[in-house]
């Protein structure tokens, strides 16, 4: 299957127009919400060239009639950055045009919208491009990034990989069967947990490593459970040695403890390369790989790494870090560009420079080198999937772009622009059948 980029957009704007008709759960059209917005650029495909100006028509249903002399209130700037253009437009016969604006240089304007109906405030929001394809990173590489990688996995690979893996019932099939796998990775006495599923058929099978999204909290393979059910072994790991099955009230006073603020694990150990926390997440990623190749089931050729948000970014780091990755399929990368807000433009989730405070430091910005996303794109060779949406501010579109643009390998993307940090079910299986075209 091959993923056209005309193609693409056409049906993104087909399913953009058919708001008008039908109620959309999408977090930009929240579910059972009275007010649906519609809002539609003058470019159907949402994007400009720098330079070029923009524009947007508006128009607002209550309960599906048209509203009219509504005032709609707008702020207009770059994206995740200050307004630079307020104001406010009335809704003449149920629909008003905007004027967004343009660049001077590549990226996205995000234009903000806000009404007043019946005493209830409804908002709304919907990003343009400006000549993304020629995003670059702020992000520099460093010389030894290569040695200092090496030299971390022949660390990592000195501890044995001890291996418990117990049946999981509870998400067993009749086609599938399931097991809790504990893993000892880095150092002795640490460990990582994941959810195994397996054909319950005789074979050989690709195997799909999944490293989990942001934070700290529970973990259900059922719905990734359709991977097993059409032939592949899936592997979806979490990477901070907490069992996956424990109640959700446990992992939430978890959380609080180290998953939240300044307290978090994305800023642990944040000024030095050594020892900061997401550099035993990144080899345990590796170790886990030594672990899924040694299954008798695997076909003896196909690894695939695959994640969204924080796993996205795993699943490319993993696939730079380790040669034995055959394919990798990201969606919304996390962990990139994340420096970008020094050049004055969004950068990457976890926002280190506006959520955290003290990072803006030279020992934390070398840090980061060693850890971005944009540098291990740069390392890898084999075919590539990327999606993601403008309307995105957890991994905003300018470093999922930036990301792309920096790879130097068979690579396709699927842009959906109306989209937020989520993917749909029906993307989901799209990822999966990419993945069933490019196994050997």
């Amino acid at each position: 299957m091959i993923l056209k980029p005309v193609s693409t957009t056409l049906t993104c704007f087909v399913l953009f127009v058919c708001a008008y008709l039908i109620p959309v759960n999408a977090a930009n059209f929240p579910y059972r919400s009275n007010v649906l917005w519609v809002t539609t650029p003058n470019h159907d495909n949402w994007l400009y060239e720098v330079g070029e100006k923009a524009s947007i028509s508006v128009s607002v249903f209550e309960f599906g009639i048209l509203q009219k002399d509504v005032t709609v209130y707008y702020s207009i700037g770059p994206e995740l950055m200050p307004a630079d253009t307020e104001g406010e437009i009335i809704l003449k016969k149920g629909k008003a045009i905007i004027p967004v604006g343009t660049m001077n240089s590549p990226g996205f304007r995000d234009c903000k919208l806000r009404i007043e109906l019946n005493g209830k405030v409804y908002k709304h929001h919907i990003k343009l491009g400006f000549s993304p394809d020629k995003l670059e990173p702020y992000t520099q590489l460093p010389k030894d990034f290569t040695a200092f990688w090496t030299e971390a996995k022949k660390t990592a690979e000195a501890c044995p990989v001890w291996v418990s893996k117990v049946p999981a019932p509870e998400f067993t099939t009749d086609k599938v069967d399931c097991y809790l796998v504990k893993l000892q990775v880095v150092e002795k006495n640490q460990f990582v947990y994941g959810y195994l599923t397996i054909p319950k058929r005789e074979g050989k099978f690709p195997v799909v490593f999944s490293p989990p999204g942001a934070g700290i909290k529970p973990m259900d393979p059922l719905k990734h459970l359709f991977y097993a059910e059409q032939g592949f072994i899936r592997f979806d790991m979490e990477i901070h040695g907490i069992r996956p099955n424990l109640d959700a009230e446990t992992y939430k006073e978890i959380s609080r403890a180290f998953g939240k603020d300044d307290n978090s694990y994305l800023v642990n150990g944040l000024d030095n390369r050594d020892t900061y926390y997401m550099k035993k997440v990144y080899l345990a990623c590796v170790r886990a790989i030594d672990y899924l190749t040694t299954l008798p089931q695997w076909d003896g050729k196909n690894i695939i790494a695959q994640g969204g948000s924080q796993g996205g970014a795993l699943a490319l780091i993993t696939t730079a870090l380790d040669e034995r990755v055959t394919l990798c399929a990201a969606n919304h990368p996390a962990l990139s560009d994340m420096a970008g807000y020094k050049a004055g433009r969004a950068g990457g989730y976890p926002h280190l420079f506006t959520r955290f405070s003290g990072v803006d430091t030279p020992e934390k910005l070398n840090t980061l080198q060693y850890y971005d996303v944009v540098n291990f794109a740069k390392q890898i060779k084999v075919p590539v999937f990327m999606t993601w949406g403008y309307n995105d501010d957890t991994c905003p579109p300018t470093t999922s772009y930036t990301v792309y643009n920096v790879l130097d390998c068979p690579k396709e993307k699927m842009v959906t622009p109306v989209n937020e940090h989520w993917v749909s079910t029906d993307m989901r299986h799209t990822i999966l059948e990419w993945i069933k075209t490019n196994v050997q």
